[in-house]
């Protein structure tokens, strides 16, 4: 199976650590979130990974070239960001298999992904999504959902006011190839998965829980956090 990391983002809320380095590349217990990723990603057996990259993307490269992971890792820059949707269906040509994984590196997660992965590759015929979910301490900035008994989901919440649970999106997917489809249907470039795509594919989407951590590193206080979080897991 092969992944895409998402890594272009600019990290506005992790200002002024951000003005020096990119959000994938902040240092984690003295180790770089995109390392934590990549090592995750290569020990559950991924064969090939994409890093798209935009802000600071010189500095990326040069991560790249000294980790010993570079001859699995192809780096692709994004002139303009596109969104999950857009990036995905933008590198459709490297996802040649039935199935592929697509992860936001800007989140600090331990998960037991074998697991996740046999739950995909099990999954029923009209699938096209597994996401994993977590259960977050801040629906309101989450992507929150709705599942049924079999973890179908129901119901999708992008960041509203007041969610009705605190069971949220991890920005951790494995897709089938069928995605493609939804993705074409929208003739464009730039397409936001959580509000555009998500909602077309309800009754489509099984879910997968973490019940093990994800810290979304999105300010200083979750950054400050992740570095006393993170000595339970390494």
């Amino acid at each position: 199976m092969k992944a895409l990391l998402l890594a272009a983002g600019l990290g506005t809320r992790l200002n002024p650590i951000t003005n020096y380095i990119p959000k994938c590349l902040v240092p984690i217990n003295g180790k770089p979130l995109l390392q934590y990723w990549i090592e995750t990603l290569i020990e559950c057996g991924i064969t090939e990974i994409l890093i798209n990259t935009h802000y600071k993307y010189e500095m990326v490269e040069s991560f790249i070239q000294t980790s010993k992971y570079k001859d699995k890792i192809t780096l692709i820059y994004e002139e303009k960001l596109l969104n999950t949707g857009g990036t995905i269906l933008k590198n459709k040509y490297f996802f040649n298999e039935d199935n592929f994984m697509v992860i936001h590196a800007d989140n600090l997660c331990f998960a037991d992904f074998k697991g996740f992965i046999k739950t995909h590759l099990k999954s029923e015929i009209n699938i096209v999504m597994t996401m994993m979910t977590f259960k977050t301490s801040t629906p309101s900035s989450c992507g929150i959902v709705k599942i049924d008994k079999n973890n179908i989901v129901l119901d999708f919440f992008e960041k509203v006011k007041n969610p009705p649970s605190n069971l949220a999106n991890a920005a951790v997917y494995i897709f089938r190839k069928e995605i493609f489809t939804y993705l074409e249907e929208f003739n464009k470039e730039n397409i936001d998965l959580s509000i555009e795509v998500i909602p077309k594919l309800k009754g489509k989407i099984l879910t997968y829980f973490n019940n093990k951590y994800l810290r979304d590193i999105g300010d200083i206080e979750a950054y400050a956090l992740s570095q006393i979080e993170v000595l339970k897991y390494i």
